[in-house]
């Protein structure tokens, strides 16, 4: 294996032994802390999301419009989130953060011991994607990471990637290949579904037999930590097909980079916001959070960062290259899997652990 690509890969188990720890074990005797306030009170919350032009979009699109209705609640932005972190602030009995990105398992793992239950008042959940709303939860968008190639890669149609099946294939279509280590992003869904797996049978995740078909592309693949990463050596051209999130391809069409789309079969996931336990704004932070599920805000979100709308009721007006990676979609002609969020709120541990010692091995 390449250097650079072995590098990527180890950070990338470095990266998943954080969220190892993250979300592991001994959250049992956090602080419980009261829930601070009610909706209706004026409340400044701190809001903590990924940074950078994504965060932008959510000050502009969220939260500038729900101040505007709602004139005593503001907030202060600041960023990373780090379920480690609020599981130090929940044990210390000192929660400074009120709304958070994180993982819909994360939040339903420590439900109720690092983050707050919260009582959903947004839009009806029948308008709703599939487990937008857990009790510890509340979706803002769908992320897709569908398989994609640099057109030059395989500048021939007929001799070009088409299946899921192919990303494997390094003898028919060789190549270097990209790939999330974010179990968030389809890392073990893809090589399950590239072994035959139904995609209504992939729960519970055979982990081992993923793996193996891993293994079979190790040497032709980088490994990368996080979507930025991939982006890059995309861009660069370090890479030739790869599974990278929609939010993440848009802005390499509109810089340019020649790319298609293969729409097979898509691993989609939540992007979710929850309220530590102990929030001193806790209330008026579940309002908020329950106000990223109406119509407007799922189409404003979706039309800033090319996601799809977690309300199925939401016109986004999209761009052609957004349009390009509507996974819900005409565009869309294959089939999507939702990745199951109690399944990895049970085994995200193990799993991690697992994936963290091949990526190292």
């Amino acid at each position: 294996m390449p250097r650079s690509t072995r590098a990527l890969g180890t950070l990338g188990a470095i990266l998943l032994t954080t969220s190892l720890a993250a979300c592991g074990g001994g959250e049992d005797d956090a602080a419980a802390g009261p829930a601070g306030g009610s909706a209706t009170d004026d409340a400044q919350l701190t809001f903590v999301g990924y940074g950078g032009d994504g965060q932008d979009a959510m000050i502009a699109d969220w939260q500038e419009p729900y101040t505007a209705e709602n004139p005593g609640v503001t907030f202060v932005n600041t960023s990373p989130p780090d379920v480690a972190q609020v599981k130090a602030q929940v044990e210390a009995g000192a929660v400074s953060w009120d709304v958070v990105a994180v993982a819909p398992a994360a939040a339903t793992q420590n439900c109720g011991t690092l983050f707050e239950e919260i009582e959903y008042s947004g839009t009806d959940e029948a308008e709703l994607v599939d487990d937008a709303v857990g009790d510890c939860y509340v979706g803002g968008f769908v992320n897709s990471t569908p398989l994609a190639y640099r057109t030059d890669a395989f500048p021939d149609p007929s001799t070009a990637p088409t299946t899921v099946e192919d990303f494997f294939d390094t003898e028919e279509f060789p190549g270097q290949r990209g790939i999330l280590t974010n179990l968030q992003n389809g890392i073990l869904e893809y090589p399950l579904l590239a072994d035959g797996v139904a995609p209504d049978e992939l729960y519970p995740l055979d982990v081992d037999r993923a793996l193996e078909k891993l293994d079979t592309i190790r040497d032709d693949t980088t490994f990368a930590p996080n979507v930025g990463a991939l982006q890059q050596a995309v861009g660069s051209g370090q890479v030739d097909m790869f599974f990278l999130s929609d939010s993440r391809l848009v802005p390499l069409l509109d810089q340019g980079v020649d790319i298609t789309v293969v729409w097979d079969t898509t691993v989609t996931t939540l992007s979710a916001f929850a309220v530590p336990k102990g929030a001193p704004n806790a209330a008026a932070a579940g309002a908020f959070a329950s106000s990223l599920t109406s119509p407007t805000a799922s189409a404003a979100i979706s039309e800033d960062l090319g996601t799809a709308p977690v309300n199925t009721t939401a016109e986004p007006q999209l761009s052609e290259n957004q349009q390009k990676l509507e996974v819900y979609g005409p565009v869309n002609e294959g089939e999507t899997v939702m990745q199951d969020v109690d399944w990895y709120a049970e085994n995200f541990n193990d799993v991690t652990a697992q994936l963290t010692n091949w990526l190292a091995g």
